[in-house]
């Protein structure tokens, strides 16, 4: 299947410049959005880790069904304020401004092992604050995969010395 003719373009969103990639036209379709969660799927085959961490929100529907498909546990990582218990937290940059991100502490154990799932690579900003954050509460990431890459705004760079996959690039 060709992903990429359920993806539609989107100019000037959210601010003016940016070309956005709209993953929504591929999950209101039920067979591009069973390839979508597969080839996130295929893109971890190998790889030995124990539970998902996906970003608000976007991480969360990809990271949820592969957590289950998997067997693995998911852990949310949320933007500053909704989580209920102690937090820790992690401020980063976009590409169009900056941003918080929290995760629960005890959802990291020391040697733990995760993947990040996440629909977007773009600037890497948001996949760095959590690599950082897992490690600085004892966690090791052990990939990242996206579904869409956007390889001109260079967020492999930012994640050098990562494991980097992903379904699509563009």
């Amino acid at each position: 299947m060709d992903l990429k003719k359920h993806i539609r373009d989107i100019q000037d969103f959210p601010i003016p410049g940016i070309l956005f990639r709209d993953i929504t036209t591929m999950l209101k379709d039920p067979e591009a959005l069973r390839g979508g969660v597969d080839a996130m799927l295929k893109a971890v085959e190998g790889l030995a880790f124990d539970a998902v961490l996906g970003p608000e929100s976007r991480g969360f529907i990809f990271g949820m069904p592969m957590a289950y498909v998997l067997g693995k546990g998911f852990v949310p990582v949320r933007k500053a304020g909704k989580l209920p218990a102690e937090v820790a937290r992690k401020d980063y940059a976009l590409e169009y401004g900056t941003a918080t991100i929290e995760i629960h502490t005890d959802a990291i154990a020391p040697g733990q092992r995760f993947i990040i799932a996440d629909d977007l690579l773009a600037t890497g900003g948001t996949a760095r604050a959590i690599v950082e954050l897992v490690e600085e509460l004892g966690g090791i990431v052990v990939a990242s995969v996206f579904f869409i890459e956007l390889a001109g705004l260079d967020g492999r760079k930012v994640l050098q010395g990562q494991d980097v996959r992903s379904a699509l690039v563009y």
